[in-house]
């Protein structure tokens, strides 16, 4: 990737992403909404994501598919084994490739263009995972490739304009979704094989303060048929509830920006992976994963819940 490239990315890509809006919907009451089926696909999905025209994509196999709300697609781009998703100002895209071991930058049409990181302080990626944009014009990655709850060894990473990686935590049990905070100051991370949210001062640009225990979620109930209990993709609403696509337990679970458990939603799939606020009034969540185990096909689905997502697509580039 040459400068003049890497500049336009992270100079234009990152403008006013984290506008809070006014007012705060009230979650509705688990009973009173209906998980909808929107699509299926041959894979386990991950990644889900939305643009600046309101079409979303998604992550399967080797695959981004695109699609429109109400579940029309098409295969987008073909990668490798695509997975995290962002889309930039100039309506590029960023997107996590455990394959390729880096993150690629990919144009509107889904042509690669090259990768935006690879290494960090001389050591190559193993697999990044998910990924946040940042307001002052870089992004934060996770990196859990070869993690486990005794191989501690995840990474979490963060990308500056210059397009420099820096290592913001290490030895971690497979680090996973990924959030910043509306306002840049707190970085909140998944660690799957503890079934936790750790929570990060930003201190600086590539700089976090100590790791800090956020909360504790939920343990799977084999009698209701949940198989695992790992947080997965997250999102936030304009509140600053934080939604935790849970793997295993079919459920989405929400928490109030104190860390306690304010909702369960069913998630549609088994293996429950990602979350995020789409529609044209950015107040339906939809939610990727695997109809069972993540041999099998994957489902998009949703949920009509009224409340109002964090916007975290930035306007397009001259806006």
């Amino acid at each position: 990737m040459n400068d003049t490239l890497r500049w336009m990315v992270f100079t234009v890509g990152f403008v006013g992403i984290c506008s809070l809006a006014h007012g705060a919907d009230e979650l509705p009451a688990p009973a009173d909404v209906t998980t909808e089926k929107v699509l299926v696909v041959p894979k386990y999905c991950e990644g889900v994501v939305f643009d600046h025209q309101g079409y979303g994509y998604i992550s399967w196999g080797d695959t981004i598919t695109q699609f429109t709300p109400d579940g029309e697609h098409r295969d987008w781009a073909k990668t490798g084994a695509p997975n995290g998703h962002k889309v930039l100002a100039d309506g590029t895209h960023l997107v996590c490739d455990a394959s390729q071991h880096a993150m690629l930058h990919l144009d509107a049409n889904g042509k690669i263009l090259g990768a935006v990181s690879w290494q960090c302080e001389g050591k190559p990626l193993r697999g990044p995972n998910d990924l946040s944009l940042d307001p002052h014009g870089g992004f934060y990655f996770t990196d859990p490739g070869g993690s486990s709850d005794t191989n501690p060894i995840g990474t979490v990473h963060y990308v500056d304009t210059a397009g420099k990686t820096h290592l913001i935590d290490e030895g971690l049990a497979f680090p996973n979704g990924i959030v910043l905070r509306p306002g840049g100051k707190i970085l909140l991370v998944a660690e799957s094989k503890k079934n936790r949210i750790l929570e990060y001062e930003v201190l600086g640009q590539g700089k976090v303060g100590k790791r800090r225990v956020f909360a504790d979620l939920p343990a799977k109930d084999e009698a209701a048929g949940q198989i695992d209990n790992q947080p997965d993709g997250m999102c936030l609403d304009a509140a600053g509830n934080l939604y935790v696509a849970h793997y295993g337990m079919k459920q989405v679970q929400v928490l109030d920006p104190t860390g306690k458990l304010i909702a369960r939603y069913d998630g549609g799939n088994l293996t429950t992976s990602n979350v995020a606020f789409g529609g044209s009034e950015t107040n339906t969540l939809y939610i990727t994963g695997g109809l069972g185990g993540e041999a099998g096909g994957g489902g998009l689905f949703r949920i009509p819940l009224g409340v109002k997502g964090l916007v975290i697509l930035p306007p397009k580039a001259g806006e």
